[in-house]
C-alpha cells in the first residue's frame, strides 16, 4: 500500500509539473484531411486564437488518407504532453467499424478534450445534372440502381457516413468514390464526374453562392441559417436521414489531466472570442462543446450508432 501511495503521489506530481510547464514549445494540430476541408478550416480558425492566448505558435499539419486514420494514428503514438493534438470529425467514430486493422484503439489510445463545432453537411450536385430537389435525385438514382456514384472525403469520413445513412434511408444504391479530402471531392462533383456529395457547408457555401454547386438539402435536423431556403433531408422526404457533422479536439490518452483541462479551457476561450464567433457564422457552423468525460462518452455513443450503419450498409475498408 505504501509503495502504491508513493507511486500515485509521484504520478500526480509529474502531472502537475507537466501542466505548469505547458505549453513549452509550438503546438501541432494534426488534421487528417487535406487543406481546405471543413475540419481543416475549423482547426485553423480555432488554432490561430489559441496560439495567441497560449503564447506559442500553433501549426496545422495536414495528414490525409484512409478516412482520417493516418493522422489519428500519428497522434495516438505521439508524446502525450499536449503539444500534438488531433482535430478530427465525426468520422472518427465510424473508423473502428470499417477498418478492421486500425493501428490504434479509438477508446484506449485517444481521449477527447472537447468537440469544437457542429455544422451541416450539404447535399450538393452539379447544376448541369438538372436536379432541383432531393426527390429529383432520388428518382434518378432509383431508375438506374447502382449506376449513380457519390464522392466523399475518404472511406470512413463524416461525409462518407452521411451519404451511406442517407441512401439507406432513401432506399437506393450508389457507388462510393473516396477522395483524400473535401476540395478534391467537390471538384469532381462540379465537373460532373461524381453525382453527389454531402459536403461540409463551410467548404461548399462559397461555391453554392456563386452557382457552381446546386444545394438540394442540409443534413442536420434543423435548417441552416446560412442557407435558410434549403430544406433538411428529412423535410425533403427522407425520414431518419439527419446527420450532424462535428469537429473535435482529441489527444493521446496518457496526456496528463491538468493539460487536458488547460486545452479544454483554451479551446472554449477561443470559441467565445468575437472573431471566431463571426467566422463560424460565415461558415454556417455553431460552437459545440462538452467536458472531456462527456465528450468521451459521446464518442462511444457515436461509435455504436456508426457501427449499426456500417453493418446495414455492409461497409468495410478494402
Amino acid at each position: 500500500m505504501k509503495r502504491l501511495a508513493t507511486f500515485l503521489a509521484a504520478t500526480l506530481l509529474a502531472a502537475a509539473a507537466a501542466a505548469q510547464g505547458f505549453p513549452s514549445k509550438p503546438i501541432r494540430l494534426v488534421v487528417p484531411f487535406t487543406a481546405g476541408s471543413g475540419t481543416d478550416i475549423i482547426a485553423r480558425t480555432v488554432g490561430e486564437v489559441m496560439g495567441r492566448n497560449l503564447g506559442q505558435p500553433v501549426i496545422v499539419e495536414n495528414k490525409p488518407g484512409a478516412g482520417g486514420t493516418i493522422g489519428a494514428a500519428q497522434v495516438a503514438k505521439s508524446e502525450p504532453d499536449g503539444h500534438t493534438i488531433l482535430i478530427h470529425s465525426s468520422g472518427h467514430a465510424l473508423n473502428p467499424a470499417i477498418y478492421t486493422n486500425l493501428p490504434y484503439d479509438t477508446v484506449k489510445d485517444l481521449t477527447g478534450v472537447t468537440p469544437l463545432v457542429a455544422l451541416p453537411n450539404v447535399l450538393v450536385v452539379a447544376p448541369a445534372k438538372g436536379w432541383k430537389s432531393v426527390g429529383d435525385m432520388v428518382t434518378a438514382a432509383r431508375a438506374k440502381p447502382g449506376q449513380m456514384n457519390f464522392a466523399s472525403a475518404g472511406m470512413g469520413s463524416a461525409t462518407h457516413m452521411n451519404a451511406e445513412k442517407f441512401k439507406l434511408r432513401a432506399g437506393f444504391d450508389a457507388q462510393h468514390v473516396p477522395f483524400k479530402g473535401t476540395p478534391e471531392a467537390i471538384s469532381d462533383v462540379i465537373g460532373g464526374r461524381n453525382d453527389f456529395f454531402f459536403a461540409p457547408l463551410s467548404s461548399a457555401l462559397p461555391l453554392i453562392k456563386d452557382g457552381r454547386l446546386q444545394a438540394l438539402a442540409v443534413s442536420t435536423a434543423q435548417r441552416s441559417p446560412a442557407l435558410p431556403e434549403v430544406p433538411t433531408t428529412v423535410e425533403a422526404g427522407v425520414p431518419g436521414s439527419d446527420y450532424t457533422f462535428w469537429v473535435g479536439m482529441i489527444v493521446p490518452s496518457a496526456t496528463p489531466a491538468p493539460v487536458v483541462k488547460r486545452l479544454h479551457e483554451e479551446a472554449l476561450k477561443a470559441l467565445a472570442t468575437p472573431e471566431v464567433k463571426e467566422r463560424l457564422v460565415k461558415l454556417g457552423a455553431e460552437a459545440f462543446t462538452m467536458e472531456p468525460a462527456a465528450f468521451n462518452a459521446y464518442i462511444r455513443t457515436e461509435m455504436d450508432s456508426a457501427a449499426q450503419i456500417a453493418k446495414a450498409a455492409n461497409l468495410k475498408a478494402q
